[in-house]
């Protein structure tokens, strides 16, 4: 339908401090890039295609239907296209409605404790715009993602999307006003650290208007912490945890929080109830795959005017890190793991090989004799551990 696949390390120009830009090569995978509105197109045309699937559109699920002995889900209410309410049964409820509003209101009304919640204030700001590729572009990068350092807070990614175009994002921490028009637009691109962006876009036609949108915090919702909880009703993806959307990582695991999903419920599959105790096998489950993403929320603490709990490890987080960053630079095997962790191929645990950590370590302990940038972003904040 028209996504354009882009190599990762090879044919993506990756900006982060202290490396503009990191060492380019064939990090082995792709990514795809992509509008949301295709995606979405493209997802529902797929579901859609299966038989045991019904759509009911221009719908808004206002209430969960509970019975009260034992605390379960039986299904839900929802007001229909003409504003009718009605009732819909259902074995299992999954809540992917992003704030879980209804979840947490189902939870005082069987007056249990809410999941408590970790909260990295961060008020990000970003625009969005789309420009038609110039046929003059350069032609030794696809795409470019241009990380913020801790003094500015500007970051930037440029994608190459359908229709031959680009679509652009901007971002700013704190509340910081975004551009509302294509000149501000491409003035911002100009404050990042490095001029690729702003140059690339500079003469290139806009399609559209500016789009702009603010993130307050990442939240963690630990309901793995709970010791009861309704039975038949799953929360899943930012129910449980909502994560900065310049890092990009939100569907990929709420996408793997479905695999979760799936490995549970046919481990199940012979017994007497399937679907008692579900939610609490699936929290326990997930939290691996929380981790990483989680830990580069974290990240945000580099910036002081982030509001919440900073970790008691985060300054050795940010020495590992930047070390790790520094062995990726000069070998490309350490490299093609970092990168396959931070896009969530492979579990953090690549990470802590053995001979990874210890020429980590070392470097560490050389940046502690001499000097180290503590004010540099991490491409990935995990600790050794």
């Amino acid at each position: 339908m028209g996504a354009v696949r882009v190599r990762v390390g090879s044919q993506s120009l990756l900006e982060t401090p202290g490396f503009d830009p990191f060492p380019r090569r064939d990090l082995g995978f792709d990514y795809l890039c992509m509008t949301r509105p295709l995606l979405e197109f493209v997802t529902r045309g797929l579901v859609e295609q299966q038989d045991n699937v019904a759509l009911r559109s221009c719908c808004r699920v206002t209430e969960f239907l509970e019975s009260a002995d034992p605390a379960a889900v039986w299904g839900v209410r929802y007001e229909d296209a003409s504003g009718q309410s009605k009732e819909l049964p259902s074995d299992l409820v999954v809540d992917a409605s992003s704030r879980g509003a209804l979840t947490l209101a189902l939870l005082d009304k069987f007056d249990l404790p809410r999941p408590p919640e970790t909260e990295i204030g961060i008020d990000l700001r970003y625009a969005t715009a789309t420009f038609e590729i110039p046929p003059t572009v350069p032609r030794d990068w696809r795409a470019i993602l241009h990380r913020p350092s801790a003094q500015s807070g500007h970051g930037g990614l440029l994608v190459p999307v359908e229709k031959n175009r680009w679509q652009v994002n901007l971002t700013g921490m704190h509340g910081e006003p975004m551009p509302e028009s294509v000149a501000d637009f491409i003035a911002f691109a100009r404050t990042l650290r490095t001029q690729t962006i702003h140059d690339a876009i500079a003469h290139a036609a806009p399609v559209g208007p500016i789009y702009r949108f603010g993130f307050p915090c990442s939240i963690r919702r630990h309901f793995e912490a709970l010791d009861r909880f309704p039975d038949r009703l799953l929360p899943l993806g930012d129910v449980i945890c909502r994560f900065n959307p310049a890092f990009g990582q939100g569907m990929s695991v709420a996408a793997q929080e479905a695999g979760v999903l799936k490995r549970l419920i046919e481990a199940r599959s012979l017994d007497a109830d399937p679907l008692k105790g579900l939610a609490q096998s699936f929290f326990a489950a997930i939290q691996e795959y929380l981790a990483v993403p989680w830990a580069v929320a974290e990240s945000d603490f580099v910036y002081e005017k982030t509001r919440g709990n900073r970790p008691d490890d985060f300054c050795h987080r940010l020495g590992f890190s930047a070390a790790l960053q520094r062995v990726a630079s000069e070998d490309a095997a350490v490299h093609q793991i970092m990168s396959a962790v931070t896009h969530l191929v492979k579990p953090s645990s690549a990470l802590r090989d053995p001979l990874i950590v210890g020429r980590v370590t070392t470097m560490v302990a050389a940046s502690a004799l001499g000097h180290s940038d503590a004010h540099s972003r991490p491409i990935i904040n995990l600790s050794p551990k």
